[in-house]
């Protein structure tokens, strides 16, 4: 295979799989993820001419299947779109909510063992938000990876503001913990 070819007849069986659990852990949606797999296919194809091999086919599909995230969120018009944009295109941002994606390897990168450390790392983040306080670890996970309001979050867990931030601050830091001892020491 030269590094200029694609095979799109594989790529069902190569890459669904994989671009559909990205999709879905960023739209919390099967059906929207289903379609929006399929969308990156169709969109492949379409482009195929435009694939210069200066990557790997799936970091290609990638790059093709975050564009249709964002543009479904921008269809809708929502923050969790807003935020994957400025995650996807500046990350350099501080803002809230980043810390822990841009600690993870790039998933993307043809680099052969990133896949493999970001595959550990992923474990090890799951691991470390499961050992959190059972409300903590929801709080972060509807704030920080799923990217739910502040007003939303509190509305639906009874609480005020204040009281959703110490438990982000809290959960941050016992992550930051829990990978330095599990992750970053290994």
């Amino acid at each position: 295979m030269t590094s200029h070819s694609l095979h799109p007849d594989t790529w069902v069986d190569q890459y669904a799989d994989y671009l559909f659990n990205y999709a879905v852990i960023r739209v919390s949606d099967a059906e929207i993820a289903k379609d929006i797999v399929q969308e990156t296919f169709l969109a492949g194809l379409k482009s195929a001419k435009n694939f210069k091999g200066e990557a790997a086919e799936r970091t290609w599909l990638i790059s093709i299947l975050k564009r249709k995230v964002i543009d479904h969120y921008r269809k809708i018009n929502s923050n969790k779109g807003k935020a994957e944009v400025r995650m996807t295109y500046n990350s350099s941002v501080d803002s809230d909510g980043d810390w822990l994606e841009e600690q993870v390897a790039d998933p993307f990168s043809i680099l052969e063992n990133d896949g493999i450390e970001n595959e550990e790392l992923g474990s090890a983040i799951h691991d470390c938000i499961s050992k959190l306080p059972k409300k903590q670890g929801q709080v972060f996970k509807m704030k920080t990876i799923q990217g739910i309001s502040t007003e939303d979050i509190c509305n639906e867990l009874e609480i005020n503001p204040s009281n959703l931030w110490v438990m982000i601050h809290r959960s941050r830091t016992a992550l930051m913990d829990c990978l330095n001892q599990n992750w970053f020491n290994i």
